[in-house]
């Protein structure tokens, strides 16, 4: 059985977990180890996801597959334009894959932005990652490139839309 759950603050560990068995094999053709090992350490730092949840910075979303976690979601309105609601982060296990966990939590988050009244869903997704084609089967088109310094290194994005139905 499959569900979705809205993390609490004591999910942080889990989703850092859950970050570390996702990210190497997500990553690890198309940044060095170094580049991984720090955004990992940067991004995902219990502490920093526990305060995100803790003060609604952003919503997170847990996936369970027979009551294992397997997946996580993370969005939240874009602070420069509260009309545009950013999805953060969407990973699920590599084992998991294929079988439409990723369609799951994006349909979810998706409705969540509906009910909240907004209809633009945007996201940022390496330019070389293969999840651009899910993506894009998902209905989110490439709206133009971004380039964000994260400490040292680069990540060369395209950051793509998806407008919502009503």
């Amino acid at each position: 059985m499959v569900k979705i759950r809205e993390a609490a603050p004591a999910d942080a560990t889990l989703i850092v977990d859950l970050a570390q068995q996702t990210w190497w094999p997500t990553y690890s053709e198309i940044l060095s180890d170094e580049q991984i090992t720090y955004m990992l350490q940067t991004i995902y730092n219990p502490a920093k996801i526990e305060q995100q949840i803790a003060t609604g910075e952003q919503h997170y979303l847990i996936l369970e597959e027979d009551s294992q976690p397997v997946g996580f979601a993370a969005y939240s309105p874009r602070e420069e334009n509260p009309e545009i609601y950013k999805l953060h982060k969407l990973y699920c296990l590599p084992q998991t894959q294929g079988k439409g966990y990723g369609k799951l939590l994006i349909n979810t988050v998706a409705e969540k932005v509906r009910q909240a009244g907004k209809h633009i869903l945007e996201l940022n997704v390496n330019r070389y990652n293969k999840a651009l084609n899910f993506y894009e089967k998902m209905g989110f088109i490439i709206a133009y490139e971004e380039d964000i310094a994260i400490g040292p290194y680069w990540m060369n994005d395209f950051v793509m839309r998806k407008e919502l139905s009503v």
